[in-house]
């Protein structure tokens, strides 16, 4: 069954494409105990809730017989800078490096749509369109032990920096647009 990627806002959104979102997102997600509904709602708000109010225009779908089966969302921002990301720990431990790779991306696929391709696919559209934009970077942050590490190295990403975090670490995964930082180069 074929996938499309496709832009969230160019998709005529449906109440069941934003509970697909929402089941993709909690079911892929670290945390999964919350103490009631008002810690779920702002966990999914900090993490997914304030990119799909501000930043839409940066999303991408995966959709796969009519459903949602993956997405990326991002910011075009360096979230150390913007106050907006304030609440974000790792905006401010990775800031001298994100000033370099400012658009950062969350991406997140149904488990039984995984290994087929669709998270690459998205991060390359994901990529093509902040390139377009003239972005110089984008980063993700992620435990150092993550499974998701090699994942992000075969879509072209490279460990820019890492820093300890309860007993483990985060590691800021970075990657240039060539066209970007040419441009950058001949200025």
């Amino acid at each position: 069954m074929p996938v499309n990627i496709e832009p969230w806002l160019a998709r005529p959104r449906s109440g069941r494409d934003f509970a697909d979102l929402d089941h993709i997102f909690f079911a892929a997600s670290a945390t999964q105990q919350f103490s009631g509904g008002a810690e779920r709602a702002a966990f999914r708000e900090r993490w997914l809730g304030r990119y799909l109010l501000v930043d839409a225009t940066h999303a991408f779908v995966a959709v796969r017989a009519g459903r949602v089966v993956g997405y990326v969302i991002g910011s075009i921002e360096d979230v150390a800078r913007a106050p907006r990301f304030a609440d974000l720990a790792s905006a401010r431990q990775f800031a001298d490096v994100s000033a370099r790779y400012p658009a950062h991306l969350h991406v997140n696929v149904d488990e039984a749509c995984r290994s087929l391709g669709i998270g690459a696919r998205l991060i390359e559209a994901f990529a093509a369109h902040v390139e377009a934009l003239g972005v110089a970077g984008m980063h993700v942050v992620t435990g150092g032990a993550s499974r998701n590490v090699r994942f992000y190295a075969r879509c072209g990403f490279h460990e820019a920096a890492r820093i300890p975090s309860g007993g483990g670490d985060k590691v800021f995964l970075a990657r240039d647009f060539p066209t970007a930082s040419t441009a950058a180069i001949k200025a």
